[in-house]
């Protein structure tokens, strides 16, 4: 894995969301959140959904996201 110092500077990268790890398909320095569109390091890319093939960048952007998918979550029963 490449880090921010390394390769094509600010270009956006794309990735293979995999379980528990990803893959580069195209070099670059970040991703951007799927929910906020900050931009987001590899190096600090820790939250993502396989399903869907977005990355996050915090939890509560992941849970945001699913949350719109699965509306049904929202009750508490």
């Amino acid at each position: 894995m490449m880090n921010r110092f390394e390769g094509p500077g600010g270009k956006e990268a794309r990735i293979r969301y995999l379980d528990g790890d990803f893959q580069v398909t195209s070099p670059g320095a970040f991703v951007r959140c799927a929910v906020t569109g900050e931009s987001i390091p590899l190096d600090e890319l820790k939250y993502w959904s396989v399903a869907r093939q977005e990355p996050y960048v915090s939890a509560i952007a992941s849970l945001r996201r699913e949350i719109e998918a699965h509306p049904e979550l929202r009750s508490r029963r």
